[in-house]
Order: structure tokens, then C-alpha cells, then sequence
């Protein structure tokens, strides 16, 4: 069979073309690539759709026999192809990055393209979108990231139109240790709907292992819109007010999926002797690597559980520490102890992992608690508890290892905000890490990632790193700017990457930095340094809560509240505000206080005062990096 699959010989009685025409087209057609003739295809369709809409002259072809054979058919004028619009939503980067995987994968196809985070994405142009691409994670308890919350929230709105000509496809993000899993994604998926839009695939939900669902559902997307759309000529991309571009430099080979093994330089306590707290600076080197960053970025972290936690799992079930067991994603065969300590979770319990061990225990008290339907009872008995208390709780021994292991997700990296610049210290990255330890259900319990680092990395070990982009958490683009930064505890890291480079780049901008922890003699992170930059003057203003060190418990928020005048006048000359730490407190009480600060001093009511934090959100001068 010739090149291409065709079969079939034109001929003037067959076809409505002359003779000239045939003998061109069929020189032409036993040449193409499959590639080419769904573009061909395309393209004519294109021209078609155009004939009524935009009479007149036919477009130029660049000249060669299709294009004679073409313009002797009387090809009409190309319309513009469908462009495709691609949102984001992304707390830490993930939807982000993803969104620039498809956008690239989408001019591939010469499918006409923008890409916007959503924060920057006009609402009242959605009526004009033809297809729409989200990609989206869920924050917290089934919440909106930061930057997809007025889009969210105008969606949901009476304002949103319909969309009864829209197609449209969603890509999840979240966690299923969370109960609101993929929440955010779930509602834009049913709202579009709702708004008459037509799924051009269904939407996928990913998990924290999200690489292989993200790329298939990427391919499909691709792959429907290069059959559904008519393409243009050559690959291009439409930057829509606000939108990201969707090219950048070349990358380092290393990545989420191939982590560079970076050497441990240092690893020091930063809390002083007495102290409840150890928190631990780490400076790792990435010579070599070719791995770039910059401050507000966050550093992927593989870990490897607790010893003592695998070894109590495998004795609870029986297992031979030797048997193999295939490893996540590559399938190899390694010994169940080594796959347990570096490749699998057994820390986080989750509603799918309880249903499908459920299965494997059939007639056990664990299949009456999944089946019971009471998703109360259900997360309460997951919260705080581990793959090792599920066994012993329900007499799960017995149970095989090679049944049990695979449905086991894969260990996710812990991510932590970088405190280092690249321009103070090249080829190295810092970061900053509690320690976790605590008690619960009857036994000593231990942070993943954080009691590795503290207890079993030593300078000269290598670990299993990446860089996490973060385009939502950078210094202003002008250096002139104010900045106030807000970070109690491990907050800080961010902060100290701020002022490193802003030193190295001689920035004159005002810098007020407030922090917090419990002790001032022990808990003062990074104390000489930021004592230094307010000497040399760049930080402007150093206040601190140290909560611990006084009867009534003083934290940041309290501190933003004593200062609020200067704190508003700081907003008025345009400074923007970070806030990096705990979300679930930490960061709604310093919303709150800075709600409280601009309706005081602004003379505004609570809702006039909100508004004008949203404004600066959307100006990008209120960014938080939360956790």
C-alpha cells in the first residue's frame, strides 16, 4: 500500500475535478503522512465553514501542486481557526506547570493558544471562548488556590453566562487524604456544564502522583482538538491580555519525575538548647544540575520513611522482608523492605486505599466501617492514624504482599519554600524544616519527611530533589517597591531568600518583615541575619511576636494591628503584602488583621475593605504561599 493508506485513483468521472486537477492530486495524495492529511483535512474544512462568513478573495497558498489543485477547486477563504483557551489555578505550581505542558503540546498540533492564570483571565470575554482547558488544583478543605478564586467565584455567579457554544475539559488536582478530593475541579466541571458547555473529554481527577493521569488526559485533549479544530499553518500563540507565555528557557533534565541527587552541604539545628522546636537549615548542592530557581520557588524533597515504622509493619503482617515486590511506575522488582522505605506511602491512610484493602479482607470488621457509609465516623477513624494501626486494628496479617503493596500510592515529595538566593549562593539551595514528632492513638509519631532529614541525613548524603516553580509568590518586578512580609515560624524561609537577593541586587525599596515564634532566646530563626539586614538597611522594619515570652500570647497579627497606621500607608505607597505559613489559622488571622487595618485607617466598611484586598490580589500585590 503506498505511503499514507491511499487506495483509491481519482478519475474526472469520480470526482468533480478536470483533468489537470486528477493527475496533480493523484501525484500528491499517495505522499502524505497521516499527519498531513488530517491537516489537509482540517484546513479545507476550515475554508468551508468560511464561505458564507467571509466572501470575497481566496486566501494566498503558497504555490506547488496542492495549491494549484486547490485554487482550480475554488477554494474558499480560511476562517480563523478555533482558539483555545488555557486557565490555571494553582496554589504551588503543579496546575501551572501542566497547563504549560499542554499549551506546548497544543501549538505542536499549530492549535492557536492562550494561557492565562485565571486571576488574570477576563470573566466577561468567557462568552467569547470557543474551548476552554482548566487545570486546576483544590487547597485546603475543597477550596479554590488563591488565584482561581474570582474566576470561581464569578462562575458561580448570576453574572456567568451561557455557554451553549462552548467545549470544554478539566484536569483535577488534589489529594485523597483530603475529603473534599479534586473539590474545585469537580465544581468548574459541573458548572460548565450546568452554563450549557459540552465536555470535549471527561474531566480526570489526579492524586498526588498526578504525572501519568496529567499526561494522558493531556494527549486526549490534544489529540480531540487537533481531529475537532481546524489548524492554522504554522504553530503560534495569542498572548491574551494578562496571559503567561508559554515558553521559557531550556531545562535542566531533572525534574519531578528524574530528580537530581544533590549533596548535602549542611544541616544544622536552628533552635537553642531548651527549645520545644527543632527546626533545621539544610544547604544542598546543585552543581551540575543545571537546575535554576528563584526566590518564592519551592524545593521537592524525596524522603524515606521511618525504619522503625516499616520494620513494625512487616513483623504486624507476617511479611519476609526479602520477598520482591514491584516498584511504582517502573514495575522492577526490589526487595518489600527497600520498596517500603523508598517507594510507598504507609503513613496517610485514605478512603479508596480503606475500600480496596477491604476487599482483600472480606468479612472483616474493616468492611463493615467502609460499607457503613458513615463518612464521619470513616474520617475520623483515618485522621492521625497509619498503614501500621489499620492492620493491627482490623487483624489485617495475613494479608499477601504482593496483593497488598501495589494498591499502596506511591511516596509523594514533601515540598519546602526555598530560603536561599541563586544570585548570594550559586549552585546551592536552602531550605528550611520543622521537625515533626508527636502522639497519637497510643504511639510516638513521626513527620515523613522532616524526621528523615533531621535524624538520618548527614553533610556528604545525597538526596532525591526538584525544583517546584511557584510564579505565584515572586518579588515585585521593580525593585523601588515596598514589600511587607508575614512569616511566623519556618514562614520565614521565603523571606530570607527575599532579602538575600534583594542585597545582591541593590534594591531600594522598603522591606518590613514580621515574624513570630515562641521563645526569642531559642526560637529566633535566622536571628544575626536579619539583624544584619536591618543594620545595613535592607529591611527597612523588623517586628516580632514571640508568643511564649509573655502572660497574654502575642502573635504576628497582633503586631500588624499595633502597627496599623504605617502598616495602611505602606498599602497606599503601593507595597505588596506576602504571607507565607500555616493556613488554617495563621493565615485567616492575618487576612483578618489586614482587613481590620484597611477598614480603620481607610475609614471603609468591612465590605469596602475586602474589596480592596481582593483588588490587591488581583494586582498581584497580596500573594500567600500556604500551607
Amino acid at each position: 500500500m503506498p505511503r499514507g493508506g491511499y487506495e483509491l485513483v481519482l478519475q474526472v468521472t469520480n470526482s468533480p475535478f478536470n483533468q489537470e486537477q486528477v493527475e496533480l492530486l493523484n501525484r500528491l495524495l499517495p505522499m502524505l503522512t497521516d499527519t498531513q492529511r488530517n491537516w489537509l483535512s482540517g484546513y479545507l474544512a476550515a475554508q468551508s465553514c468560511a464561505t458564507a462568513a467571509a466572501p470575497g478573495p481566496a486566501a494566498a497558498i503558497a504555490p506547488g501542486p496542492a495549491a494549484q489543485a486547490i485554487e482550480g477547486a475554488g477554494a474558499p477563504v480560511a476562517a480563523a481557526p478555533r482558539e483555545v483557551t488555557v486557565l490555571f489555578g494553582s496554589q504551588s505550581g503543579n496546575s501551572h506547570g501542566l497547563a504549560k505542558k499542554l499549551v506546548k503540546k497544543l501549538e505542536e498540533q499549530g492549535l492557536k493558544t492562550t494561557l492565562s492564570a485565571m486571576s488574570d483571565f477576563k470573566p466577561n470575554t468567557l462568552k467569547k471562548v470557543q474551548d476552554l482547558l482548566l487545570v486546576v488544583s483544590t487547597h485546603g478543605e475543597g477550596e479554590p488556590p488563591d488565584n482561581a478564586i474570582s474566576f470561581y467565584e464569578f462562575l458561580h455567579s448570576k453574572r456567568a453566562p451561557k455557554l451553549d457554544d462552548l467545549r470544554f475539559s478539566v484536569l483535577a488536582l488534589g489529594d485523597t487524604s483530603y475529603e473534599f478530593f479534586c473539590q474545585t475541579g469537580k465544581d468548574f466541571d459541573k458548572r460548565l456544564e450546568e452554563l450549557g458547555g459540552k465536555r470535549l473529554i471527561p474531566r480526570v481527577d489526579c492524586d498526588v502522583d498526578f504525572e501519568g493521569p496529567a499526561a494522558k488526559w493531556i494527549d486526549e485533549v490534544v489529540k480531540s482538538l487537533s481531529v475537532a479544530s481546524a489548524t492554522a499553518s504554522s504553530p503560534s500563540a495569542a498572548a491574551a491580555p494578562g496571559a503567561t507565555a508559554a515558553t521559557g528557557a531550556a531545562e535542566s533534565a531533572y525534574s519531578r519525575s528524574n530528580p537530581f541527587h544533590a549533596e548535602v552541604l549542611e544541616n544544622l539545628n536552628l533552635n537553642g538548647r531548651g527549645s520545644d522546636k527543632e527546626t533545621r537549615h539544610l544547604e544542598l548542592s546543585l552543581e551540575g544540575s543545571n537546575l535554576q530557581y528563584e526566590p518564592g520557588d519551592s524545593l521537592g524533597v524525596y524522603p524515606e520513611n521511618d525504619p522503625r515504622l516499616v520494620d513494625e509493619l512487616i513483623a504486624a503482617m507476617g511479611w519476609n522482608a526479602d520477598e520482591p515486590v514491584a516498584v511504582p511506575k517502573s514495575g522492577e522488582e526490589i526487595p518489600l523492605r527497600e520498596a517500603l522505605l523508598r517507594h510507598y506511602e504507609i503513613t496517610v491512610l485514605t478512603k479508596p486505599l480503606l475500600e480496596q484493602i477491604a476487599k482483600l479482607a472480606g468479612g472483616s470488621k474493616l468492611q463493615e466501617l467502609v460499607a457503613a457509609g458513615d463518612r464521619q465516623e470513616l474520617k475520623a477513624y483515618m485522621q492521625g492514624r497509619d498503614l501500621l494501626d489499620l492492620v493491627q486494628d482490623y487483624s489485617l496479617k495475613g494479608v499477601p504482599a504482593r496483593e497488598l503493596v501495589p494498591l499502596l500510592r506511591k511516596l509523594p515529595a514533601r515540598l519546602y519554600s526555598i530560603s536561599s538566593s541563586p544570585k548570594a549562593t550559586p549552585d546551592e539551595v536552602h531550605i528550611t524544616v520543622r521537625s515533626v514528632r508527636y502522639e497519637a492513638h497510643g504511639r510516638d509519631r513521626y513527620g515523613v519527611c522532616s524526621v528523615h532529614l533531621a535524624e538520618r541525613v548527614q553533610p556528604g548524603d545525597t538526596l532525591p530533589v526538584f525544583i517546584q516553580r511557584n510564579p505565584n509568590f515572586r518579588l515585585p518586578e521593580n525593585p523601588d517597591t515596598p514589600i511587607i512580609m508575614v512569616g511566623p515560624g519556618t514562614g520565614v524561609a521565603p523571606f530570607r531568600a527575599f532579602l538575600a537577593e534583594r542585597e545582591e541586587i541593590g534594591a531600594e525599596g522598603k522591606a518590613w518583615l514580621f515574624f513570630g515564634d515562641q521563645h526569642f532566646s531559642t526560637d529566633f530563626l535566622y536571628q544575626l541575619e536579619l539583624q544584619r539586614w536591618l543594620k545595613d538597611g535592607v529591611l527597612t522594619r523588623l517586628d516580632v511576636a514571640f508568643s511564649r515570652d509573655t502572660e497574654e500570647k502575642v502573635y504576628v497579627q497582633h503586631r500588624m494591628l499595633e502597627k496599623s497606621r504605617e502598616l495602611y500607608q505602606w498599602l497606599e505607597e503601593g507595597a505588596v503584602v506576602y504571607v507565607c505559613g500555616d493556613k488554617k489559622k495563621m493565615a485567616n488571622d492575618v487576612h483578618a488583621a489586614l482587613t481590620t487595618i484597611i477598614a480603620r485607617e481607610g475609614g471603609l466598611s468591612p465590605e469596602a475593605a475586602a474589596e480592596y484586598l481582593n483588588r490587591m490580589q488581583q494586582q498581584k500585590r497580596y500573594q500567600r504561599d500556604v500551607y
